[in-house]
């Protein structure tokens, strides 16, 4: 028997709680703390969050410690190298890194795009690195006129092909960023190709939910795969399926905002009463973080404290819920770049041991080997604090 039949695990993405003390190493501006920086300068109202115990984790303006609080609670430390969405989840489920994923802040080589050229049988524009969304305004319409897809990275290890989707189909935007994965090996592997259709004129260019991520296979041993050998369900919602190619994943859900993806998660958990069920709420990185938007980050953030409750209702008396991040990106320091921060870790449920302090663990895969421990397996890196919150 396990001690938690199923477990909920969500990703807060990017809701980073305070810098590493290697961030300047990683490019970081001084005092990067997603989490403070918000309470401090816009104010947080998380009185669900509060109540269980996110206040204790560290001192937040407006958020003061609970007296009691009704979960477990900690944060985590990114042992390896990097600040990006990979690097992160990958450390979660156990795969720790030796060298970050290259990153090319001055646009991608010469060579690398003429043999990417060359196989699409089309030119591309920009191959710099830019915001998504400003970058569509920029080149969007020279796109429309010329059909040459346009190519942009970012702090984080990616390859970024933008196409309308009226003049590059989808299909054979997915193709271009199939071919591009094929070129980015070795040491060029960038952690993801992604595809960024839009839509809309000039002057009004929106970004579709048909995004689709082209990620680097995820090592062998990882948490997905030793769930998979004992039979465990696990249901992804969000980029998760993505980031691990959907290694170990029965069943999945895309979302096209954290509204949907809190929508899903619910039914995910009508449709699987147990196992895993891991989720990625997107928007706090990508709609706000990456965009220095302090009021969409804080009021994202209230959202889903708003959405707790409901949540919380429809868990089951042996459920685990965790909730954590993978990075810091915050919206109130110079620069639009992921930021090497620490990462809240809260365990709630009805079998946890209310205000176990979890303290500061030295890696995200102590949640991999927490969930790995509960179903009866284990992962390479971590150290289970199942014991810690019965």
């Amino acid at each position: 028997m396990f001690m938690f039949r199923r477990v909920i695990w969500i990703v807060l993405d990017s809701v980073g709680i305070g810098a590493m003390p290697d961030a300047a190493r990683f490019g970081d501006p001084p005092g990067a703390d997603t989490l403070g920086n918000i309470a401090r300068l816009r104010g947080l109202r998380l009185p669900n969050l509060a109540r269980l115990g996110l206040g204790n984790i560290k001192p937040l303006a407006g958020i003061p410690p609970a007296a009691q609080p009704a979960a477990a609670y900690g944060r985590c430390t990114l042992a390896s190298p990097g600040k990006d969405t990979t690097t992160g989840h990958w450390e979660m489920v156990g795969i720790h890194l030796d060298r970050p994923f290259p990153l090319y802040p001055h646009g991608f080589p010469a060579d690398i795009m003429q043999e990417f050229e060359r196989r699409i049988g089309r030119r591309a524009l920009g191959n710099k690195a830019a915001s998504g969304t400003e970058i569509i305004q920029e080149l969007g319409a020279e796109h429309m006129r010329t059909g040459s897809p346009i190519v942009y990275t970012s702090a984080d290890s990616v390859f970024q092909v933008a196409a309308h989707e009226e003049v590059i189909p989808l299909w054979e935007l997915y193709k271009i960023c199939e071919t591009a994965r094929e070129i980015l090996r070795g040491p060029r592997e960038v952690g993801r190709v992604i595809a960024r259709p839009f839509i809309g004129a000039p002057g009004s260019f929106t970004r579709t939910a048909n995004r689709h991520d082209y990620a680097v296979p995820p090592p062998k041993g990882m948490l997905l795969d030793r769930l998979e050998e004992r039979s465990v369900e696990v249901h992804s919602v969000g980029k998760i399926f993505d980031v691990f190619l959907g290694r170990g994943i029965c069943d999945s859900d895309k979302t096209k905002n954290n509204c949907d993806g809190m929508a899903r998660t619910l039914a995910a958990m009508d449709a699987t009463p147990e196992g895993l069920i891991f989720v990625n709420l997107v928007d706090f990185d990508q709609q706000y973080g990456h965009r220095n938007d302090i009021e969409g980050y804080g009021a994202a953030l209230e959202q889903f404290d708003a959405w707790l409750p409901q949540f919380e209702a429809a868990m089951a008396e042996d459920d685990l819920a965790v909730f954590t991040a993978d990075h810091g990106c915050d919206p109130t320091v110079p620069g639009t770049d992921h930021t090497r921060e620490y990462v809240p870790l809260v365990a709630a449920g009805r079998k946890v041991r209310p205000g176990a302090d979890l303290g500061l663990r030295a890696t995200l895969s102590d949640i991999g080997q927490t969930v790995a421990a509960n179903f009866g397996a284990a992962i390479a890196h971590g150290t289970s604090f199942l014991p810690q919150i019965l």
